[in-house]
């Protein structure tokens, strides 16, 4: 299933779709769970000159180079703060038929949520403090919203330097 359109195709067949729940900055989001491969301590990060504020640096993550990108600086947002529950949740996207690890740094992971199409509604077009196509719609769970996020557009790293070809890391 593609991920950009999870929460529409779930509406659209009447079923309900599993994302991974999150807090950043005090608001709920979510990610299809599809798109998650894992969840690691926020740790091991190398920062990289000339990065814009939106990315935070690379991991190595078995030996692969990942970025790793601070949601709340791409939402516009001071950087995020590393707390005691700060942990990077890895993403893996297709890019132009390859597949790409992301890392994505957030406050606290919350749960696993089935959320009904039936609860999801379309992405307001104003009243949120972020990027309308960031937004895939708003998940309804025990009576208040979960922003479920577009990853293929919050992840984009379109325009960015090529961090593959960064410098090697120490394992």
């Amino acid at each position: 299933m593609n991920h950009t359109n999870q929460a529409a195709n779930a509406a659209a067949a009447g079923q309900s779709a599993q994302y991974l729940t999150f807090m950043l900055g005090g608001e709920a989001f979510g990610i299809g769970i599809m798109a998650v491969k894992e969840i690691i301590e926020f740790s091991g990060l190398t920062e990289v000159p000339m990065m814009p504020d939106a990315i935070r640096g690379v991991i190595n993550l078995r030996g692969a180079v990942v970025p790793v990108m601070d949601l709340a600086a791409r939402f516009g947002r001071p950087q995020s703060v590393a707390g005691k529950r700060t942990c990077i949740v890895i993403v893996e996207l297709e890019h132009d038929g390859e597949r790409q690890l992301t890392g994505v740094v957030v406050d606290a992971v919350s749960a696993v949520l089935d959320i009904p199409a039936a609860d999801i509604e379309p992405a307001p077009s104003f009243g949120t403090r972020i990027r309308g196509d960031f937004i895939a719609g708003m998940g309804k769970v025990n009576g208040k919203f979960v922003i479920l996020l577009n990853v293929q557009q919050v992840l984009a790293l379109d325009g960015l330097p090529d961090l593959a070809g960064a410098a090697p890391l120490a394992a």
